[in-house]
């Protein structure tokens, strides 16, 4: 079985005029908001042995914020240029690369191409999990799926069981 977690950017900042967007940084909601979800992770017990993050500062800050709750830490961390802004397409192209020995990914990135990718995957949804299939995939929501397989190349459009689906608003009550 592999285990693929997706864990869109935090809210980032608006405040720079002219600053290209491959270099926002987060808002402070943003900043409080990535913590958390490392702090859900955690609780939930997932550990990717392998993290893929977009290369933009956005999502890199993200995964700085959220990684000091991950025990244990991941085997490797790659920034990847190609996530940002990547499609649906694009992302499970990525995931079909991943090696046979890595049986656990985060991805940190950005929508559209998460949502699109999100909603693709889905083929089952264990319970309480329904919103994943109606949610746009907000700032620094987390979906954690499962797959029936051994092999990174057979992860596909509606072969995924979302098995953990959360916003930070979720965690805040809000």
């Amino acid at each position: 079985m592999l285990t693929l977690a997706l864990l869109r950017h935090a809210k980032s900042s608006w405040d720079a005029d002219g600053m290209p967007d491959f270099d926002r940084d987060l808002a402070p909601r943003g900043l409080e908001a990535a913590p958390r979800m490392g702090a859900e992770i955690a609780r939930i017990g997932f550990s990717p042995d392998l993290v893929l993050c977009s290369s933009a500062l956005r999502a890199r800050r993200t995964l700085d914020l959220a990684l000091p709750f991950v025990t244990p830490p991941p085997r490797a961390i790659l920034h990847e240029e190609q996530l940002y802004m990547a499609s649906g397409a694009q992302l499970l192209q990525r995931i079909g690369e991943i090696p046979g020995d890595v049986r656990s990914v985060l991805m940190v990135g950005h929508n559209p191409g998460f949502h699109e990718f999100s909603v693709a995957l889905i083929g089952e949804l264990a319970p309480g999990t329904e919103r994943a299939a109606k949610s746009k995939f907000p700032t620094c929501a987390l979906a954690i799926y499962t797959f029936a397989t051994d092999r990174w190349t057979d992860v596909g459009p509606r072969k995924g069981r979302v098995v953990h689906f959360v916003t930070p608003r979720a965690l805040s009550g809000g």
